[in-house]
């Protein structure tokens, strides 16, 4: 995400500027779009670079160590995977202009937030009560 604001500098609203105006809601998706692009690229490399390091050793270590490398490496493309997903559906919550509230109380989640994690869907209050909820400590 620190590339990202290197690419795209956080957007500084204008004093009295309306919240997720059509400039907002623009900035937000190029840095999303550009998010998914950049995922897409390394999937794409993590691919080729599994195929080519295809080796069959004939020590078990080497392949055991291999085996692990690949497992990592898979892994890691799933999360990428599901975060590609995750960034599809924010870019249709754009289109439908309804980035940038929270999914669960509506209030708005706010541009330092959303600057600081693009894809989030709920407040800080909401989120932190989800997370609690989880733990369980909360109700």
């Amino acid at each position: 995400m620190e590339l990202l604001h290197k690419t795209f500098p956080p957007y500084v609203p204008k004093q009295g500027e309306e919240y997720m105006n059509p400039k907002q809601r623009v900035h937000f998706r190029k840095v999303l779009e550009s998010l998914k692009g950049d995922l897409s690229q390394e999937i794409d490399r993590a691919v080729h670079t599994l195929q080519d390091d295809a080796t069959v050793f004939a020590d078990p270590n080497d392949r055991a160590s291999q085996e692990s490398d690949i497992g990592v490496e898979l892994h890691n493309r799933d999360r990428e995977g599901k975060l590609i997903k995750k960034i599809e559906e924010t870019i249709a919550r754009i289109d439908r202009h309804q980035y940038g509230y929270c999914e669960n109380c509506g209030v708005e989640i706010g541009l330092k937030r959303l600057e600081a994690r693009p894809t989030a869907t709920l407040c800080i209050e909401c989120k932190t009560l989800a997370e609690l909820r989880e733990r369980g400590l909360a109700k």
